[in-house]
């Protein structure tokens, strides 16, 4: 463990260098939070019953914030977890761990360790802000939020690690991730309410991790209680990329 934390600061530090790793880990989910925001406000009508049901009974911000928290744990998995391994194996970074004697979970639990750090960062200013600015709701029940959020770090973490495992270079992991990102924010439920999706579109929804943390997120946090079968999927997403990632792994 102490090798897990002594590597794991030396990360955070050159974490913090890297641009493309803090726009999207920090900028970009406040960014669309404040246009979501600007646009829809958190006002509904309560006498337009398809408004309600689309909102789910509660203001537009108010229904995005817990999105945005998912949000930010999808850009660490998708980005950049998998940018800095495939970057690292692509330098030779992971050959010289591994003839220094570093094992396997030493380097993937320091990695995980930065992209649970960073993740629990950004979601504290998205609830921060959007609760100062925009007045909305916070957690109706903090501790099934609070299980929530563990569920999805470990789901993006696992899923981050496979992809930095599996794809050769940074530059096929950066495509992918960034594809992948922009792809279930839009279909997740962190773009467009899902009640407004085609019937396709919400087809290829339900096959996105984080559109079922999302819907975790959301019931734990406007107090529609524990959605267990959304928890049953995401952890299945978890299960899943962390026995790929843990078979596929490869030090070059």
């Amino acid at each position: 463990m102490r090798g897990v934390r002594k590597l794991a600061w030396v990360e955070v530090k050159l974490f913090i260098r890297e641009p493309l790793a803090l726009v999207f880990a920090f900028a970009f989910p406040f960014f669309m939070l404040f246009i979501l925001a600007g646009v829809f406000g958190n006002d509904i009508d309560s006498t337009d019953p398809e408004s309600v049901e689309v909102w789910r009974g509660v203001g537009p911000s108010d229904y995005y914030v817990s999105t945005y928290v998912g949000l930010v744990m999808a850009s660490a998995g998708l980005i950049t977890l998998p940018l800095r391994l495939a970057g690292y194996r692509e330098a030779g970074v992971l050959r010289r761990y591994r003839a220094a004697g570093v094992s396997v979970p030493v380097v993937l639990g320091a990695q995980v360790l930065v992209c649970i750090g960073m993740a629990v960062v950004a979601a504290t200013g998205i609830v921060v802000t959007s609760t100062l600015l925009y007045g909305t709701v916070l957690p109706a029940n903090w501790a099934l939020v609070l299980l929530a959020m563990g569920a999805g770090l470990l789901t993006f973490a696992s899923i981050g690690v496979f992809l930095g495992a599996v794809l050769p270079t940074a530059r096929a992991v950066q495509g992918a991730g960034l594809a992948l990102f922009f792809v279930m924010m839009m279909i997740s439920g962190s773009g467009p309410p899902r009640d407004v999706l085609t019937d396709s579109m919400r087809l290829v929804s339900d096959m996105m991790p984080l559109t079922h943390l999302n819907l975790l997120l959301q019931d734990a946090w406007l107090g529609f209680g524990w959605a267990m079968d959304q928890a049953l999927i995401t952890l299945a997403f978890a299960v899943g990329a962390a026995l790929l990632a843990v078979r596929f792994f490869r030090w070059e």
